[in-house]
């Protein structure tokens, strides 16, 4: 099947940053964008603009140094010596406050542009990390994660704003200036300002590439430093029970570790490298500056000119340090944004095929038409599995744990695509229909329920989201939840804290139930629906779902047998296969694996039934015959043979 993947940039996880770089650069003139084409533009022009008024500054310099130096004969000579030095003095003023007016206007100009091309790429990673298939997700490091998406986007504007205003206006000044002293002052002087800006250029590229592998190494550090912190909180509760605070500590401060000695490295090397440039640029500074002197003694130069050099190479030094901590940054940046190109080149497992259409749910009928999966070739789940729901039934899936009853709804959800057969929705082959309209048509309830850090209005209302206050209520009371919001202090606006953690597991699956009622699907996948439920509020819900479920096909996937007695036809598997099928009462008759699996759970009821008895009047012998009940149900466990 041909993936429905986004074009990835050519040169990401290649090391090939100068075609990231060109990848990069559309951004800067986006298509059908007049208005931030326009503003590329008037900021390009104030770019130019400010490099002249940045070297035309240093004549003013010049001049008012050479008319200060000048003798004072007669009174008129005198009141032009005073004259023109203010004037030179006013129009360097004026040129240095130009030359900071231009570049901050031209970057207000840009930001916007900038700020763009972060958000159409943020939004562009964000989708694709959507449509990656479950297995990245299961895989994935959620820290480690967010930190290269949080880098990716700050690197992109950082690419972007140095390699237009900073590299190229400083290829254009130093082209200025060497052409003004050769001009003014001849080759000589243009020869040692070319030489000292290729020298310096060599040394920043060859001390960059050596930081570059610093700059990952600090990188992994962080990424698995956060990683592990946010692992670590997520789980809260587990470090908790088991007292391991100091071993999370220890941990983290592992990683921390690495990421110090990687930082400590960092910064010696971007000491090396800034001193050396200022070596560099110091050696260069005084040989022009001993070249003037050596004219101004010959008497074929004056002091303004060694100030005019002087200020010419001072200004120089700015753009020259920009484009080593330019090349710095951009090559910086390109790590960061390669790592998020990366992810943007990760293949979708599960897509949409190139002439996928709509599913069309009519009478909602689901056939599985003999269905294999494995999630490792080496270790099959589903073997040649055919069954079929027909329109407005229900039918459950049991078997032991691990037979495969939990895949059957992910590949009916199409989160991963069957190794061979078919699944059918009222004739349609889902592998064919596009993944948006398969799971609008399906609802599902899962056994783990996770919530958003929202409110519980929000977290039902997810179902639908248009759906009004009132259908969101309506819901709730469905789901037998409503009671409960209605007691809470803030109602429905109630936050449910990271994953729903503010509410017992029963609270939050009856909130999972509310929101796919209020989806309304043709087809509903009830995943051990009501397992975080005590037997009352069971009995409740159970009866609620057979509401719903009534006019629609349900899919029930259960362990325990007394919530699907009711179903109109159970399956069990057991390895991946259809080991029986038929009725309740039925494959009681049978007296083979589902009959074995409801006698053990009816005497594990009953050994739980009387230790709570046993509990409340305070008898031994009750207790005795619990015990004696559970050691009975365990040695049949162990001892049985499909």
């Amino acid at each position: 099947m041909t993936r429905n993947t986004p074009p990835s940039p050519a040169g990401a996880g290649d090391g090939n940053h100068w075609a990231i770089l060109r990848d990069l650069l559309p951004y800067l003139w986006p298509d059908g964008r007049g208005d931030l084409k326009g503003r590329v533009v008037i900021a390009m022009v104030a770019l130019i603009l400010s490099k002249i008024v940045t070297v035309w500054t240093p004549y003013a310099f010049k001049y008012a140094t050479d008319a200060l130096t000048a003798g004072s004969g007669t009174a008129a000579v005198a009141a032009i010596a005073v004259s023109v030095p203010l004037v030179m003095v006013v129009a360097y003023g004026f040129g240095r406050i130009m030359m900071v007016a231009l570049a901050q206007f031209r970057d207000a100009i840009f930001a916007k542009v900038g700020q763009r091309a972060v958000r159409e790429l943020s939004i562009r990673t964000f989708r694709h990390l959507h449509i990656l298939s479950l297995k990245f997700h299961l895989e994935r490091r959620t820290g480690g994660l967010s930190r290269i998406v949080a880098r990716g986007t700050a690197g992109i504007d950082t690419v972007l704003r140095f390699s237009l205003f900073n590299t190229f206006p400083t290829l254009l000044e130093i082209a200025l200036v060497a052409g003004v002293l050769a001009w003014s002052f001849g080759w000589a002087y243009a020869a040692v300002v070319l030489a000292t800006v290729v020298i310096y250029v060599w040394y920043t590229y060859a001390a960059t590439e050596w930081r570059i592998g610093i700059r990952r190494a600090m990188n992994e550090a962080d990424n698995d430093a956060s990683t592990k912190a946010i692992d670590s909180l997520l789980n809260f509760e587990t470090v908790k029970y088991f007292g391991n605070e100091d071993h999370e500590a220890r941990r983290y401060d592992k990683s921390m570790a690495r990421y110090e000695t990687a930082a400590v490295k960092t910064w010696v090397s971007l000491a090396v490298l800034n001193a050396g440039q200022a070596v560099i640029y110091a050696i260069g500074l005084t040989i022009v500056m001993a070249m003037s002197a050596y004219a101004i003694a010959g008497g074929r130069a004056t002091v303004g000119d060694l100030v005019m050099i002087n200020a010419l190479m001072v200004q120089l030094y700015m753009p020259l340090n920009f484009i080593g901590s330019s090349y710095r940054e951009i090559k910086q940046g390109l790590i960061d944004v390669e790592q998020m190109f990366n992810l943007l080149k990760v293949n979708v497992e599960v897509a949409d095929a190139p002439d996928a259409r709509a599913l069309i749910v009519d009478q909602a009928e689901v056939v599985f038409e003999a269905v294999s999966f494995a999630y490792d070739s080496e270790r099959p789940i589903i073997r040649n599995l055919s069954f079929r729901v027909p329109p407005g039934h229900t039918v459950a899936i049991v078997g032991p744990s691990g037979a495969g009853k939990s895949t059957i709804s992910r590949l009916l959800y199409r989160f991963y695509d069957v190794s061979r057969g078919r699944i059918l929705i009222d004739g349609q082959d889902i592998a064919k229909a596009t993944q948006k309209s398969l799971r609008a048509a399906i609802g599902m309830v899962p056994q783990d329920t996770v919530l958003f850090n929202d409110t519980i209005r929000y977290n039902i209302r997810y179902g639908r989201p248009e759906a009004s206050n009132t259908e969101v209520e309506d819901a709730a009371k469905l789901a037998q939840i409503h009671s409960f919001v209605m007691s809470l202090p803030k109602g429905y606006d109630a936050l449910v804290g990271e994953r729903g953690l503010k509410l017992s597991g029963g609270e939050k699956q009856r909130v999972s139930i509310a929101r796919t009622i209020l989806k309304g699907p043709p087809i509903l996948i009830l995943d051990e629906a009501t397992s975080a439920l005590d037997s009352h509020t069971e009995q409740d819900i159970q009866d609620a779902l057979r509401k719903v479920s009534s006019n629609r096909t349900t899919l029930v996937i259960a362990h325990r047998l007394s919530t699907v007695v009711d179903a109109d036809e159970i399956i069990v598997l057991d390895k991946g296969q259809v080991a029986e099928r038929g009725t309740h009462a039925a494959l009681l008759r049978k007296n083979g694996l589902y009959a074995s699996m409801w006698n053990r759970q009816r005497e594990a009821d009953e050994a739980r039934n009387i230790l709570a008895q046993a509990e409340a009047e305070d008898s031994e012998e009750l207790l005795e015959a619990a015990i004696g009940k559970e050691l009975e149900t365990t040695r049949r466990v162990t001892s049985y043979t499909p």
